[in-house]
């Protein structure tokens, strides 16, 4: 008996996300070519953001892959205690 669930998400949630990524990315980038600023300034700011980036998509994959941990640790446990109440019952019922 297997009663894992896969969460998936939908469709739209997946564009919409990727859609506001790439606006927040692209606007962010247009605003920093057309500052009124020397272009070692603007490209102090283009790496800062595209480093910030980079280090968000690493903090999200960290997250998900520790959540993903502590839910196999719960599995696991979960199994163990039944098997121990498995065993008790047994030992009960004879």
């Amino acid at each position: 008996m297997d009663n894992t669930t896969v969460q998936k998400d939908t469709a739209a949630w997946i564009f919409q996300v990727w859609a506001s990524f790439v606006l927040a990315a692209s606007t962010t980038m247009v605003g920093i070519f057309y500052m009124p600023v020397e272009p070692w300034v603007k490209a102090f700011l283009a790496m800062g953001m595209l480093f910030t980036m980079g280090s968000s998509f690493t903090l999200a994959k960290t997250i998900r892959d520790n959540h993903e941990a502590r839910r196999m640790i719960n599995r696991v446990t979960e199994a163990k205690a039944e098997k121990i109440l498995r065993e008790y019952e047994f030992r009960d019922a004879a």
